[in-house]
């Protein structure tokens, strides 16, 4: 990763390294490929800036706005915060507004790039005083890299070994008092070490439709978009409760808009364009339904194992587990059994299909009960 740097204002090139300043400082936004940069740019459109301006995440935003005052009151930088939570619901958001409410560079990078302790070394010690470090993925550091940061998070030093054998000495260089925030999807992964040298621990949770309508509804304001209040519902009923999904149906539903319609956004306007995309009424895609029928129709509701569907549907298993399972659990159309997967009652009835019983049940089996 290259270093953090400002750019002056007669810059003809754009700066590439994914670094962010604060607005007192000069700020100056990143810049990516040209190939990326368009979509990029326009989720850093769409991102609240300011604590206030952040819509769900109550609770979390009220803990943060007490961690903030302190600081500003402490003039000392904020604890480390680690952010865990399914895709999409706003970890790099939040560690950019914590960047804009205090006025102080913001470095990006991911886990999966600190392949090595030298790789993180140009992050620690060019930090500034109560700069950020933002880490993604963070479950995905390697052991070494992880160890390495111990004394960083702890007392703000790093451990330098010098020489080999019985020549080798250890310097200590001290850095800059700044703040972690580490983002990641599986909190499981993170070793207990890791996790415990974090001061804040947030959770962050899906959105219910209001929320989502109010995303929808502010998002296209700032897309110069005109929308109905029934159309943002609609737009949020099949969003999965993930803010990212929201924006990037929004998107689409714009761009149909304006090539099918007068450019307003209505209520019919929203379905005919998610229809097109075959996503139905509480959101779910071609592929969730073909799981769910698939389900329901060769192996009569399940049980059956996640490899049985996969090589049903010829779909790869990491897929089916990853990105199609979840939002079925979660939704409870189907449920994990020690003998499988099972179809529920509410998959039979969104599919508009009759519930088949076994031709034969275990005695004492609690799931051939399962529709009774």
């Amino acid at each position: 990763m290259a270093k953090s740097k400002k750019g002056s204002a007669g810059d003809a090139e754009p700066v590439r390294e994914p670094v962010l300043r604060g607005e007192d400082q000069g700020a100056q936004r990143p810049a990516w490929d040209a190939d990326e940069a368009p979509t990029r740019a326009l989720d850093e459109q769409l991102r609240p800036r300011k604590l206030d301006e952040v819509i769900g995440q109550k609770a979390v935003a009220r803990r943060l706005k007490i961690s903030l005052e302190a600081a500003r009151k402490r003039g000392e930088p904020l604890p480390h915060i680690l952010f865990d939570g399914p895709p999409g619901l706003g970890k790099t958001t939040l560690a950019t507004v914590l960047h804009n409410e205090l006025g102080v560079e913001l470095n990006v990078t991911s886990g999966a790039a600190l392949d090595k302790k030298m790789d993180v070394m140009p992050f620690l010690t060019n930090a500034a005083e109560r700069s950020i470090l933002f880490i993604d993925e963070i479950h995905r550091l390697p052991r070494a890299v992880e160890e390495f940061i111990y004394p960083v998070m702890e007392d703000f030093r790093v451990d330098v070994v010098i020489g080999e054998g019985m020549s080798a000495r250890t310097l200590n260089l001290a850095l800059k008092r700044f703040t972690i925030i580490g983002a990641t999807t599986r909190s499981g992964m993170l070793s207990a070490p890791l996790r415990e040298r974090f001061g804040v621990h947030e959770h962050l949770e899906f959105y219910d439709t209001h929320e989502l309508a109010r995303i929808v509804s502010i998002n296209a304001a700032k897309l110069r978009v005109a929308i109905d209040d029934d159309a943002a519902h609609e737009l949020a009923d099949r969003s999965r409760g993930t803010p990212r999904i929201a924006n990037a149906r929004l998107r689409w539903v714009r761009d149909f808009a304006l090539a099918r319609a007068d450019g307003r956004i209505s209520r019919t306007v929203a379905r005919d364009a998610l229809e097109m995309q075959e996503i139905d009424s509480i959101g779910l895609d071609r592929q969730d339904r073909r799981y769910l029928e698939t389900l329901a129709r060769v192996f009569d509701g399940g049980p059956t194992g996640v490899e049985a569907l996969a090589a049903t549907m010829n779909v790869a298993v990491d897929t089916l587990r990853d990105e199609v399972e979840p939002y079925l659990l979660r939704r409870e159309l189907v449920v994990r059994s020690p003998r499988g997967r099972l179809a529920t009652r509410q998959a039979y009835e969104h599919l508009g299909l009759a519930i088949r019983q076994p031709a034969e049940q275990p005695p004492g089996d609690p799931q051939g009960r399962l529709f009774s």
